[in-house]
Formats: structure tokens, sequence, C-alpha cells
């Protein structure tokens, strides 16, 4: 499948032109992984935006002392057909521009494409319309992982106190 395509498919980007996807189709970065591989760590520098167009990624936070980490510690899961959930690292839209968890491949591969910051901010300032318009939606998957946070800090918390009993 070309990158064009499956730009296509990516909610963020499907109010824009196809003159405004074939701009960013030249800077994306595909990449694939096996299970187990790690994509990036928390603490990494943000400097892409990240698509799963096949596979599944898990989201985890690290153990102390360079422990392995392990399904236990998984925070989210990312599938090429969840639309709120194939969009990775938004954080290098937001400062300190670090990668707050660590990503892993679970399925036997996995593939994404890499968009680079740097390259798509030069886009946005090219044409705001277009920054606007992937933004706006990238604001509304931020607030939709904050509330799946707190849902799960909330049946955490309540499966503690039950068991406290």
């Amino acid at each position: 499948m070309s990158t064009l395509k499956e730009l296509d498919k990516v909610q963020a980007f499907k109010e824009l032109t196809d003159a405004q996807l074939e701009s960013l189709q030249k800077y994306c970065v595909k990449e694939e992984f096996n299970r187990g591989d790690c994509l990036f760590k928390e603490a990494d520098a943000a400097d892409h935006l990240w698509i799963v167009t096949d596979g599944r990624v898990d989201l985890r936070f690290e153990l102390p002392g360079n422990r392995p980490t392990s399904d236990e510690n998984t925070i989210s899961s990312f599938v090429a057909d969840d639309d709120k959930k194939r969009i990775l690292g938004w954080s290098c839209f937001v400062p300190p521009f670090k990668m707050m968890l660590s990503a892993y491949c679970i399925t036997r591969t996995c593939s994404v494409l890499k968009i680079p910051k740097k390259d798509m901010l030069a886009l946005f300032d090219h044409d705001p319309l277009m920054g606007y318009r992937v933004l706006s939606y990238l604001i509304r998957v931020v607030g939709f992982r904050f509330q799946q946070f707190q849902e799960e800090l909330a049946r955490h918390k309540g499966h503690d106190i039950m068991h406290s009993w």
C-alpha cells in the first residue's frame, strides 16, 4: 500500500486536500518492527509523529533499575484499525518534547509511519489551515487519552480500595 493511501486512512488527515497529503507524504518514513522490539523509550526526544499502520504497539512505563518491562506495565495499546489509538508521539508538539512512555511491538510484526516534527511544523507554517486541522484532531486525541487514563486510574484505585478491606 502506498504511503498516500495510508495517510488518507488516518483520521487526523481526513480533512486535508490531496495536495496537502502529498506534501506530507514527502516526509513520511516507514519502519517495520518485530515482536518485542522497542520503538522508542520513555524520556527519548519526541522528534516524530508516529502512525501505526499495521500490527499492535503497547505503551508502557519503564521499571526502575533497568528491570525488563512486561504486559503488566502496559498503559495503552495502539492498532492500525482504531483511529483514536493509532497515533503516537503527540509529545513532539508539547514541551518538554520528550516521550512520556515507551512503545513496544506486540504482534509478530508491526509497521509505522514516522513524520519528523520539524518538517510538519514547516508545512504548517506554510499552510496554517493544514496545521489547524491536524493539531485540532491531535488535541481531541490528547483529551481522549487523558479520559482513558482517568478511567484506568479510577479502576485501579477502586480495585485497591475493595481489596484493602
